[in-house]
């Protein structure tokens, strides 16, 4: 993913429409926040996290975690 996404909304709003957060999309968005952000940034993260959380949006990085971790054969 290309940083062409300025702020946490616009990151957050590309994962609710693809269902699917890929790992540079993660660290863009620990960059963001690091950076001053408003209440509607913050609403958004909380969206994403409330998203994840109930599967409407699959994390690359989770999935990559547990496709090491069954090669690995430890679970």
């Amino acid at each position: 993913m290309k940083n062409n996404l300025s702020n946490i909304r616009e990151v957050v709003q590309h994962a609710l429409s693809t269902g699917y957060l890929t790992v540079a999309a993660e660290e863009h968005l620990r960059g963001l926040l690091t950076t001053k952000y408003g209440l509607e940034d913050f609403n958004a993260f909380m969206q994403l996290q409330q998203a994840a959380m109930l599967g409407q949006v699959r994390q690359e990085s989770r999935e990559i975690a547990l496709s090491q971790r069954l090669s690995c054969g430890s679970f």
